[in-house]
């Protein structure tokens, strides 16, 4: 009987991420991000390994953010400096360093609870969709805005998230231009923090 179970479980989960991999998600901003929260909290909610479920989420967030967008954004004006192999060489370093700090802190909940408040239009390129993360016994409920970017109207993607007001791809783009200017604005320097952190 156990045995049965356990295939039966394996069978909805093998079918459950199927369905992850080839999701296709609404070209709504508000939509959007309700697909992504659902999804989101069955992969949190699996009885899963941590690395498997950091796997599953980076699939999600591998489809849905603009990881390479973000990336540019965060470098400033140092991304001109850059030579064709360094920018490539970024590109994919940031990527890593994306997923992994991304994954790693959403690892850490169970059960998450957002609550999908509403959508604003800013212009034709950008939507914010406001959400609440609940409140806990251990955890204070958390403002999340999520910044659309719909420049593709069939394709959203996000951009950035504000979390009680504090943008996090700026506070990225910050630290990054900090560790460059300690270094004297030298690329390498950058990319060894960057591993440092993807290989801990």
């Amino acid at each position: 009987m156990r045995k049965s179970l356990l295939l039966l479980t394996g069978s909805i989960l093998t079918w459950f991420f199927l369905q992850v991999s080839s999701y296709s998600y609404s070209s709504d901003p508000k939509q959007f991000i309700t697909e992504i929260v659902d999804q989101a909290k069955i992969v949190l909610n699996s009885n899963i390994s941590k690395d498997e479920k950091a796997k599953k989420l980076s699939e999600i967030a591998l489809k849905t953010v603009d990881i390479k967008g973000i990336g540019y954004y965060t470098l400033g004006s140092k991304r001109k400096e850059l030579s064709p192999d360094e920018l490539k060489k970024y590109e994919d370093i940031f990527q890593k360093y994306f997923l992994k700090s991304f994954t790693s802190r959403l690892t850490d909940y169970s059960d998450p609870k957002i609550d999908v408040l509403s959508a604003e239009v800013l212009n034709e390129k950008y939507t914010i969709v406001k959400t609440l993360l609940l409140a806990t016994d251990k955890k204070p409920e958390v403002k999340i805005d999520w910044r659309i970017y719909t420049k593709d109207p069939n394709k959203p993607l996000i951009r950035d998230l504000i979390v009680e007001g504090l943008k996090l791809a700026r506070t990225q783009k910050e630290e990054f231009s900090s560790i460059l200017a300690s270094n004297n604005n030298d690329i390498n320097a950058l990319f060894t923090k960057l591993e440092e952190f993807i290989n801990q």
